[in-house]
């Protein structure tokens, strides 16, 4: 307790209270502690710094400010283990010896102070602060993710509006991926087409005779053509399907910016 002083228990006084808090146990040479884990110094810290701001709070001096500390760690240690009118009795026996180093109205201030915290609470003070607690503890530390900072006010929209421009910005996407379908398509059945008229030709290669009779002939260009026709059907068949999509899709959209339009005038309006 000698180091503490006024000056120190005025720069506890003043600041926030973790900050204060750790002051003080700096000012009392206590050394570092883990505040779960170490439950009874943690309180003990907390009446302390509790009882500088009561004193503060009531208008006691610096001086006596101090006197307030040592008076509440005093009374802790004198009272361990004693029963609840024993501790009564002792409180009683303590304000007497300090009645000289406070005036009457800080005195009575002090006895009504610990009678409504200490006596009041007396045996949760004495089951925490007398006797050795088993702490079983499992400690998880979890990242907290701050959500990402709002744009101004001023950047938004109508909600519905926002929605009909999510919308619109899919079916765009969507349109996309059609014409994209149908370009890849035509690629596919290009090198199909290709591929089977190769292997045609390399079986009609295949064989012994080298002049091809005309009905061998006129079969080898049916059956070219035939290949050129399925495959032309097959992609007519996906380009029509795909027009007629893109043909709603249009349509959805234009409907959609009617809708954004007609809501327009009414953002604008104060």
């Amino acid at each position: 307790m000698a180091l503490l002083t006024p000056q120190g228990v005025k720069r506890v006084y003043q600041c926030q209270k973790p900050e204060g808090r750790e002051y003080l146990r700096r000012l009392l040479n206590w050394e570092e502690f883990d505040e779960v884990r170490d439950s009874r110094r943690s309180i003990l810290l907390d009446t302390l710094y509790e009882s500088i701001i009561f004193a503060v709070g009531k208008g006691f001096p610096w001086v006596e400010v101090v006197k307030v500390v040592k008076f509440t760690e005093e009374l802790l240690k004198e009272t361990k283990g004693c029963s609840i009118t024993e501790a009564v009795t002792i409180l009683g026996s303590k304000l007497r010896d300090y009645q000289g180093q406070f005036n009457t109205t800080h005195l009575l201030a002090l006895c009504d102070y610990f009678h409504n915290t200490f006596i009041h609470h007396y045996k949760l003070y004495q089951y925490v602060l007398g006797q050795d607690q088993e702490v079983n503890l499992t400690v998880t530390h979890l990242e907290v993710c701050a959500p990402p900072q709002p744009l101004p006010l001023a950047k938004g929209i109508d909600r519905d509006i926002w929605q009909l421009e999510q919308q619109m910005a899919k079916l765009s996407m969507a349109e996309v991926q059609k014409r994209t379908n149908v370009r890849l398509l035509k690629e596919a059945l290009h090198l199909e087409q290709e591929h089977k008229l190769q292997k045609m030709f390399s079986e009609v290669a295949k064989q012994p005779s080298q002049v091809l009779k005309r009905e061998e002939l006129e079969n080898l260009i049916n059956e070219a053509i035939h290949i050129q026709i399925e495959c032309l059907k097959e992609l007519l068949q996906y380009e029509i399907q795909a027009k007629m999509n893109l043909s709603s899709t249009k349509q959805t959209k234009e409907r959609n910016q009617k809708q954004r339009r007609s809501r327009e005038p009414l953002m604008s309006t104060d």
